[in-house]
């Protein structure tokens, strides 16, 4: 039980199969970094595994060996003062600052296709959605609409005052016209009120009676 007590539940937040890891100049404006000025993208410095990793302690974003499991560098993520940053010329590429016995470094980070750098970004927009829940308790989550709803005003789809729509039938010749807003008499002489319906003439017409039955035969 003590064995259990000491070890230190990981959870895996995202796991990039390949990455690319480039040496970056210097950032010469503060306008930002741009992954052309990083020479031949074709050849990098260092391939391998990239996971995110939360811990009790918190986040960290490390590059491994995919094989041997051999860590080549390792960056602490905390969302009050984050460690990536992305790139001003393409979604696929990120500068990440990774620190190592107190020394810092800035290297460059590039991923083979968008939906894993869409999947990278995801993983520490939802980390940090979750450590500012837990830094703020009392702050409700602010209601947003869902981004499956297209956006724009709501349409008034209900029927107005006089307003009429056709149903057709198959096997009729003519659409039935209806309207569920008019005011038509009943067969009584009185008044249906708004949802009343109408056919052509505006009230309801007389029933007919049923033609004779034919005479028996002996």
């Amino acid at each position: 039980m003590d064995e259990f007590k000491e070890e230190e539940i990981e959870s895996i937040l995202y796991i990039g199969r390949e990455v690319s890891v480039y040496k970056i100049p210097p950032l010469k404006k503060n306008e930002g970094h741009r992954a052309q000025e990083w020479g031949d993208l074709a050849n990098p410095l260092w391939k391998g595994r990239l996971r995110i990793i939360e811990r009790s302690s918190g986040v960290a974003i490390q590059f491994e060996d995919p094989t041997t499991g051999e860590l080549f560098a390792k960056a602490d993520y905390d969302p009050a003062k984050p460690s990536v940053e992305a790139v001003l010329d393409s979604s696929r590429y990120f500068v990440v600052r990774v620190e190592d016995n107190g020394r810092r470094a800035y290297i460059g980070m590039g991923f083979l296709e968008r939906t894993d750098s869409f999947d990278f970004n995801v993983a520490l927009q939802d980390y940090t959605k979750r450590w500012r829940a837990r830094m703020n308790p009392s702050e409700a989550p602010s209601d947003q609409p869902s981004p499956h709803i297209p956006a724009g005003p709501k349409k008034d789809y209900t029927l107005k005052e006089g307003q009429t729509f056709s149903i057709s039938i198959p096997g009729r010749s003519k659409p039935t016209t209806t309207s569920s807003l008019t005011s038509t008499p009943n067969l009584l002489g009185g008044d249906t009120g708004s949802s009343g319906f109408s056919s052509g003439g505006g009230g309801i017409p007389a029933l007919l009676p049923p033609p004779p039955s034919a005479p028996r035969r002996r």
